[in-house]
């Protein structure tokens, strides 16, 4: 075989130099030309270039799934192995022809390198390694070598996290261009990909995603080293070693440097490096790249042309015939090749290959490429049941392809997926591209093209959604345009930036969005910035003209405007006044941010005043003078509840005057506290915990919040929670009384039902519940407004420092029975009148119509018990609890019944103090109750609180535990004749003050002086 290279020219030089452009060029000074590419990818790019040159009618594209052919089309442009090999073009072009050493496709480019020619000038287009062998294979060519436009720099190793923008990484695997893809996704918005398994079109529209700029970063096999012209700054490798079709190698020099070359544009330098777990270049290596010094092909891949089709064993033989000229070695057996020692296996092709056409026919099938990157065997199926066709009926059964064609007509599923499917209807789209193979060729080029393009178009979906952050992209390409990104803000607080959901304004703060990280951030809160600062004085202004009910407390301290957060309470100095922070962004400054904490600070004092209006009334109070200011001050400091026996003193110093006065503030003298009821409701409470919390940093301790719909639910006590703090429960209304707690209204209800039941006299009306005028019985009236069973009661009773002496019921029985007759016989007429006044006096005065007591319902079941035990039945009687006032020898005594409540001293002793203001409100003689109370309080002090001298033990008769303190002095003219108390009228009478005409009780003497009449 003798070569020349007469009239033909090779233009040889590392990438950008500007040959594929020259090629151009050259073909358009030509009445025709063709010009073969290795890729379709690149056909097409060329193909379009030449359009916009001579326009479409002009220039045919021809590849192995495509075929675009004008009628008198002068050029074309076509893939390498779609190239004739033989042509009257005048023009011929091929391009990459440092291919022709590939193991793969190397022989196909070989073949058009040593024989296709144009009639009056033909280029061949490469690197230039290829000079020495084309100098050697073709004598008399003219080599043209051209410089690199710009210079190529080694970057050294970055992260992937950390590559310059504008970078093509590439890997050589599938998994690994998706793995890079998916983290560059998380970290910098976003990445296209492009891979050889990637239909053209998908690889297009990929491309083009990078070229436009939507996205910063390409991930890419070495698909992107075949010419592709990209806007690539930096070329960074993440992996060096690929396989070839045969085996995994590292990539030589000159494969490295063909990649790496698509770093820098036109006269625009590019750097190139490494990343992942890829180890730095050597400097050898790196000197090569930059200088482009690469050792030269030595030998060009090579298949026979000359194929001998007179029988299927020929045609094997003839495909191993060896190189007839030096420079050239015979190619590994490529896809068609392999498919023909598969096939020729096969009985039933051997049948029917059986004369020159039909081997003629296989080897042609043969050419059919393996897009679905199967096994050689089933790839080998596929090509035989279509040459049975072909042979058998002279075209492809139509109905097998449609059905083929119909499964692969889905645009559902993931990438691999679709992925699959592509390759598939690329192997149909191709038969329909083959002459004479199908009867009806036209209808399935088009069928095929439109079911590949929207498969293509889906992966490209599929491909853009898994790893481009869109909103990312947009905003990067208006920043590489020095465009001001566009914002604005929705009715409900939604910024949008260019179009893109960024983040939410709630109140006067800007929150970004999750994933809002990456180059693209700072300018995205720059451009929200601007549109919130002009938001943010508007909604200052509307803030400030709001009215009340567009703000709203919380119970967490956190005012909100129309749901939206904009300030937290905080502690202050004074309780009722906590300090105001606002919620919101720097942007939120000047005259703006000084309204709206005057509006919310005004709120807030409105809040408090109106909700708490009796505290907040009582602490501006100019009608409370001395010890009532202080005891005020006080109680607005205790947010309204006072513990009686914590300011016992204060409350014996003041006249009745300063009582009354701070009466009329809604200020109630009970039993065991000083309170405002008006606080006791679900609001009141709840704000008051609230202020508490703020105080004392209470907000996460356990049980906050908790009793307030226990409150609101109506209930007057409740099993406590040891593991709440026991302030919250006064904060609610709430006394703590161990395992129970009982509402502090309620719990004045109750003394007000005991007190009648410790002062009654033997010998006149017995009360229910009244047993000796020292003990007592719970009564129903009492279980009623606790909401309390028996045994709840015991535990109040007992948390309250009463103790219980068990009876057997029968001797109750015999004992109410014996007093029954003296008690009738005594009441007369006026002491009914007068029994009926106490009673409406009594806070518990609806409770008057109790039904009989335990201790009455006992004794009547008492003979039943005795009958049933006489009959030798067992049954114990239920004993019958008697609750007396409790002194500190109680759990000292021996072989009675002991009853303990928590703080046994401290409660004897606030009983004693509790009955201060009871006296003058029932006894008729207010002046005289408030002796006996500062009497009774003289006692706990002298005994230091509890309860006074031991032969006092007996206890008062008011209502309250008195621990052995003296009787109330109030009702001394009626207990004067008894001998345990006649050491007292010993003393002086301590000098009465006036009674106040218009105070009720002495209405109500006056009352009682009339019925005695």
């Amino acid at each position: 075989m003798i070569l020349s290279g007469r009239g033909v020219t090779a233009v040889l030089g590392p990438t950008n130099t500007g040959k594929t452009h020259y090629a151009i060029e050259r073909m358009v000074a030509h009445e025709t030309g063709i010009i073969g590419l290795p890729l379709r990818l690149l056909a097409r790019e060329v193909y379009t270039r030449l359009v916009d040159k001579v326009g479409q009618h002009n220039v045919a594209l021809i590849t192995g799934e495509e075929k675009i052919t004008p009628h008198m089309a002068r050029f074309s442009v076509c893939t390498v192995e779609a190239m004739p090999r033989e042509t009257r073009a005048s023009f011929v072009a091929i391009d990459e022809v440092q291919l022709a050493g590939d193991l793969e496709r190397g022989h196909i480019f070989t073949d058009r390198v040593l024989h296709l020619r144009g009639r009056d000038e033909t280029l061949l287009l490469g690197a230039g390694t290829m000079k020495p062998i084309l100098e050697q294979m073709l004598p008399g060519i003219h080599v043209i070598e051209r410089p690199r436009l710009s210079q190529l720099f080694y970057a050294g190793s970055k992260k992937i996290t950390r590559l310059p923008q504008r970078t093509a990484i590439v890997a050589f695997s599938a998994d690994e261009v998706y793995a890079i893809a998916e983290l560059i996704r998380r970290q910098r918005g976003g990445a296209a990909v492009v891979l050889g398994a990637l239909s053209p079109r998908t690889r297009n529209a990929q491309v083009a995603l990078y070229q436009e700029g939507d996205v910063e970063y390409l991930v890419a096999t070495d698909a992107i080293g075949m010419g592709l012209n990209l806007d690539v700054d930096h070329v960074a490798f993440a992996q060096d070693r690929k396989f070839d079709g045969y085996q995994f190698r590292n990539l030589n020099p000159a494969e490295l440097a063909q990649i790496a070359g698509r770093a820098g544009r036109h006269l625009r330098d590019g750097t190139f490096g490494v990343t992942g777990r890829v180890d730095p270049f050597d400097d050898e290596l790196v000197k090569r790249i930059e200088t482009h010094q690469f050792d030269p092909v030595k030998v060009l891949q090579w298949r026979t042309t000359r194929f001998d089709y007179s029988s299927l064993q020929s045609l094997r033989l003839s495909l191993e015939a060896a190189p007839p000229i030096a420079g050239l070695t015979r190619a590994l057996p490529a896809v068609d090749q392999q498919a023909l020692e598969h096939l020729s296996r096969y009985p039933d092709v051997r049948d029917l290959a059986t004369t020159p056409e039909r081997v003629q026919k296989l080897w042609e099938a043969c050419a059919l490429p393996d897009y679905r990157r199967i096994t050689p065997a089933q790839h080998a199926d596929l090509i035989s049941t279509l040459y049975a066709d072909l042979v058998k009926r002279g075209t492809v059964n139509e109905d097998f392809m449609g059905d083929q064609v119909r499964r692969a007509d889905r645009t559902d599923g993931e990438i691999d997926t679709l992925s699959a499917r592509i390759a598939q209807i690329r192997t149909w789209t191709y038969v329909s591209n083959r002459p004479g193979w199908l009867a009806d060729p036209t209808h399935w080029q088009e069928k095929t093209r439109e079911i590949e393009d929207r498969l293509s178009d889906a992966l490209h979906e599929r491909l853009t959604k898994r790893f481009v952050d869109r909103r990312t992209s947009v905003l990067m390409k208006r920043l590489r345009e020095n465009a001001m990104l566009e914002a604005e803000i929705s009715v409900n607080g939604d910024v949008f930036v260019e179009g893109h959901h960024v983040g939410q304004l709630a109140g006067f703060r800007f929150t970004l969005v999750s994933g809002t990280e990456g180059p693209d951030a700072k300018a995205v809160q720059a451009a929200a910035q601007k549109a919130l600062a002009l938001e943010f004085e508007a909604r200052a202004a509307r803030l400030h003209a709001a009215g009340n009910s567009d703000l709203a407390l919380g119970s967490d301290g956190t005012v909100r405007w129309l749901g939206d957060p904009v300030a937290r309470l905080a502690a202050s100095d004074h309780i009722m006044r906590p300090r105001v922070i606002l919620l919101s962004d720097e942007q939120l400054t000047g005259n703006a941010r000084d309204h709206v904490a005057a509006r919310i600070e005004r709120f807030v004092n409105h809040h408090i005043a109106t909700v708490l209006k009796p505290l907040d009334d009582l602490s501006r109070a100019e009608d409370l003078q001395g010890l009532a200011k202080g005891l005020a001050f006080q109680l607005v400091e205790n947010l309204g509840v006072l513990f009686r026996r914590d300011v016992a003193d204060d409350v014996k110093t003041l006249d009745q005057d300063a009582r009354a006065s701070m009466r009329k503030h809604g200020i109630r003298f009970g039993a065991y506290h000083i309170f405002m009821p008006a606080l006791l409701k679900p609001a009141p409470a709840e704000l008051i915990t609230l202020l508490w919390a703020l105080k004392n940093d209470g907000l996460d301790k356990p049980g906050y919040g908790d009793l307030i719909p226990v409150l609101a639910a109506g209930r007057t006590s409740v099993v406590t929670d040891p593991s709440f703090e026991r302030a919250f429960y006064k904060l609610a209304g709430f006394r703590f009384l161990g395992k129970r707690a009982v509402r502090i209204d309620i719990l004045e209800r109750l003394a007000d039902l005991i007190r009648p039941l410790l002062q009654w006299k033997p010998g006149t009306p017995r009360p229910d519940g009244a047993y000796d005028g020292r003990r007592f019985t719970a009564t129903t009236a009492m279980l009623s407004i606790l909401g309390a069973t028996p045994d709840d009661m015991e535990e109040i009773l007992k948390g309250l420092g009463y103790r219980a002496d068990s009876v057997k019921p029968e001797e109750a029985a015999a004992f109410l029975a014996a007093q029954a007759p003296a008690a009738a016989a005594a009441e007369t007429p006026a002491e009914a009148a007068t029994e009926t006044s106490d009673e409406h006096d009594s806070d518990a005065s609806d409770d008057s119509e109790a039904p009989a007591t335990a201790v009455e319902a006992l004794a009547a079941e008492a003979p039943a018990a005795v009958e049933a035990a006489a009959e030798g039945e067992a049954v114990e009687a239920k004993p019958v609890l008697l609750w007396r006032p409790g002194s500190r020898h109680d759990n000292q005594r021996q072989g009675g019944h002991r009853h303990g409540g928590e703080r046994q001293g401290d409660r004897n002793g606030e009983r004693q103090g509790d009955r201060l203001d009871r006296g003058d409100r029932r006894g008729g003689d207010r002046n005289r109750g408030q002796q006996a109370g500062e009497r009774g309080e003289r006692g706990e002090r002298r005994d230091g609180g509890r309860g006074g001298r031991p032969d006092q033990g007996k206890g008062g008769r008011d209502g309250k535990p008195q621990g052995g303190n003296r009787p109330d002095r109030g009702d001394r003219n009626e207990r004067s004749a008894k001998p345990q108390q006649a050491k007292f009228e010993a003393r002086p009478p301590r000098k009465e003050k006036p009674i106040d005409p218009d105070s009720p009780f002495a209405k109500l003497a006056a009352l009682k002086e009339q019925l005695k009449k």
